[in-house]
């Protein structure tokens, strides 16, 4: 396989989970099923033929809106198409087609999946967390991962305690419920895939991220500071940010 077939594979694989993410994204909070009935339109409930479904070209085409009831659709659905397939790419660029292609978009694809679905519901599904945890800890007994076993489980445990302490000592100061148990299970997850080293800056990148872009959206939106912003995505965010730069701010900060 080529250097641009390999491209063009990774961005209509990524843009084709993409699609399917969508799916996984409205109907986990919902409790339905992710593989039957086939989609169709929340408003009208036609079902989406195939050419009406071809990820982010069939948006442009429809001009954003249900071809059958003219409904608008949400701009969630390219977006998600198009992180997703970003995402890939840039896997591919670092791993090529390898097994650590697959195993590690398979973790930040369910990253995308638990971001927008706590941007909407203000939960972190535990059928995502629980797994992704567990199959962090799997990963770690292979050989495509840089981390070892004991470094997946101090990052479960460090993760997961560190933010339970956080929500604990924030309900006693302010009599308020502060971190929610799908954070600190998110953040036990990316302990067990990206080791407890990775942590702290994790943490410190979704704090500033947290602040940056939750607390200006507030204060544009006109709403106060007590309410309560979903910290998943911010997370996610530090993850991601640490997955493809953590070595470079490494160096650079001496973190």
């Amino acid at each position: 396989m080529t250097e641009l077939t390999g491209v063009l594979f990774s961005v209509l694989f990524g843009l084709c989970v993409g699609s399917f993410l969508n799916v996984c994204i409205y109907r986990i909070p919902l409790k339905k099923s992710i593989v039957t009935p086939p989609s169709s339109c929340p408003q009208c409930h036609e079902r989406i033929k195939l050419y009406d479904n071809i990820p982010l070209l069939s948006y442009v085409i429809l001009r954003g809106k249900c071809r059958n009831c003219g409904a608008k659709i949400s701009l969630q659905y390219p977006l998600v198409e198009a992180i997703t397939g970003l995402i890939s790419v840039a896997l591919f660029t670092r791993f090529g087609l390898s097994p650590q292609y697959f195993v590690f978009f398979l973790f930040l694809a369910c990253l995308v999946s638990i971001s927008f679905i706590d941007l909407h519901h203000k939960i972190i599904p535990d059928v995502l967390s629980l797994p992704g945890i567990l199959i962090g800890l799997g990963i770690s007994f292979t050989k495509w991962n840089h981390i070892t076993w004991t470094d997946s489980i101090v990052g479960i445990v460090g993760g997961g305690g560190f933010l339970f302490l956080l929500a604990v000592i924030f309900e006693k100061l302010t009599g308020r419920e502060g971190m929610g148990g799908g954070d600190i299970k998110l953040l036990a997850m990316l302990g067990a895939w990206m080791g407890w080293r990775a942590l702290p800056l994790i943490v410190l990148i979704s704090a500033v991220s947290g602040i940056a872009i939750g607390g200006g959206s507030l204060l544009i939106a006109g709403q106060g500071m007590r309410t309560r912003i979903p910290y998943g995505p911010f997370l996610a965010i530090g993850a991601l940010i640490y997955f493809f730069f953590g070595h470079e701010l490494v160096l650079l900060y001496g973190f």
